[in-house]
C-alpha cells in the first residue's frame, strides 16, 4: 500500500487513540506486524504554545516507522504553521483529525465538529498540504449525525485539497463507538475518490478485516479498540489475509513477556509513577476474560510501584520462579 511517497509493507494500520497509542504501545504493534502506526492526537495549539506535555506525545523511535503524526485543531493558519514547524521530526505522514467525538474537542469546533463545516475543513487541509512536503492524510467519520451523513463530500474535499489518503470511521459522531459501523459509507467513499481509502470500524480479527476489504474495496484497514491489550491482532490478521490461516492466540508465557516488555518501556520513557498508573488500564485490557481477571483488576488498580506490578503480573499467569525477562 502506498500513501503519497510512503510505501507500507502491508495495509494494516494502528488507529490513533488518545491515552493508548503512545511510543511503547506503538512499538509493540509494529513488532507484531502493523504496516503503519499512528500516534496519539496532538493539539496544534499546544505546539504553538510550547506545551511541555506535547513534546512527550511527539517522541518517535526509529524502529516504529513508518509512523503517522496526527494534529487536531480548527484554525487553518495554526495547524498549517505548526505542521511546518514540526516537519523535520521523523514522522512519515501527517494526519488531520476530523473524527474525534470527545465533547471538549467538539465543543471547540475541532475533531468531528469539522464534519459540520466543510468549507473550514477544506481550508485546513489545503493550507496544511501547501505548508509541508510530507503527505497529508485526513481522518473523518460517516457524518456528525444521521441527518448529516457527508463522508463522501468530505472525502472529495480532502482529495481536491491535496490529501494523499482518507480514513473513514463508519460511525457518526453521535454514535461515538456504539452500534454497528456502516461499511456501506466506506464503500461509497471508495467509489467517489481515487486516493487510498482506509476503512475503520468493527475490525476485530482476520475474518472481519477480510470482510471489510471485500465489502468496501478499501485499500487499508485501521484497527482501533480491538488492539487495546492485543498487539498480536496484527500478526493474526496478516496470517488470515495472506494465508487464510487462523493462528493460535499467544500463550500465557508470551502474554506475560509482552506485558512486562510494555511496562518496562513505559518505565523508561515516563518514569515509575506514571508508568505504573498507565499500565493499570493496559494490564486490565491484556487480561480481560482471563481466569480471576476481575479480582486481578481490583489488585492492579491499587499498584503504586513497579515491583508490585511485576509480582501481580506473574501471579495472574501463575508462573513461578525468578524474572526471566
Amino acid at each position: 500500500m502506498q500513501i503519497g511517497t510512503v510505501v507500507l509493507e502491508n495495509p494494516l494500520i494502528l488507529a490513533p487513540m488518545a491515552g493508548v497509542t503512545d511510543l511503547p504501545f506503538r512499538l509493540l504493534c509494529r513488532e507484531q506486524g502493523a504496516g503503519l502506526v499512528c500516534m496519539e492526537m496532538v493539539s496544534a495549539k499546544a505546539i504553538y504554545f510550547h506545551n511541555k506535555n506535547t513534546e512527550e506525545l511527539m517522541e518517535i523511535h526509529p524502529h516504529e516507522r513508518p509512523v503517522s503524526l496526527q494534529l487536531f485543531g480548527s484554525d487553518p493558519d495554526i495547524i498549517s504553521e505548526m505542521a511546518k514547524r514540526i516537519e523535520e521530526r521523523p514522522f512519515d505522514l501527517l494526519d488531520i483529525n476530523m473524527g474525534c467525538p470527545v465533547p471538549k474537542v467538539v465543543n471547540n469546533g475541532e475533531g468531528s465538529a469539522l464534519m459540520k463545516n466543510p468549507k473550514l475543513a477544506a481550508e485546513i487541509i489545503s493550507k496544511t498540504v501547501k505548508a509541508i512536503q510530507k503527505p497529508v492524510t485526513v481522518k473523518i467519520r460517516k457524518g456528525f449525525n444521521d441527518e448529516t451523513v457527508n463522508a463522501v463530500e468530505m472525502a472529495r474535499i480532502a482529495q481536491e485539497c491535496g490529501a494523499a489518503a482518507v480514513t473513514v470511521h463508519g460511525r457518526t459522531r453521535e454514535q461515538y463507538y456504539s452500534g454497528k459501523a456502516d461499511w456501506e459509507i466506506i464503500a461509497r467513499v471508495k467509489e467517489a475518490v481515487s486516493i487510498p481509502v482506509i476503512g475503520n470500524g468493527d475490525v476485530t480479527d482476520g475474518a472481519s478485516a477480510r470482510a471489510l476489504l471485500e465489502a468496501t474495496g478499501c485499500d487499508g484497514v485501521m484497527v482501533g479498540r480491538a488492539a487495546r491489550g492485543n498487539p498480536w491482532i496484527f500478526r493474526e490478521i496478516l496470517a488470515y489475509l495472506e494465508k487464510g490461516e487462523t493462528i493460535a492466540r499467544p500463550s500465557p508465557e508470551e502474554m506475560e513477556r509482552t506485558i512486562l516488555c510494555h511496562a518496562r518501556r513505559l518505565l523508561e520513557v515516563k518514569g515509575e509513577y506514571t508508568a505504573v498508573r498507565e499500565m493499570r488500564k493496559h494490564v486490565a485490557w491484556y487480561t480481560a476474560g482471563y481466569p480471576n481477571s476481575a479480582a486481578f483488576r481490583r489488585r492492579i488498580n491499587e499498584m503504586e510501584s513497579f515491583e508490585e506490578l511485576l509480582r501481580a503480573v506473574k501471579d495472574i499467569f501463575e508462573i513461578k520462579g525468578s524474572d526471566r525477562n
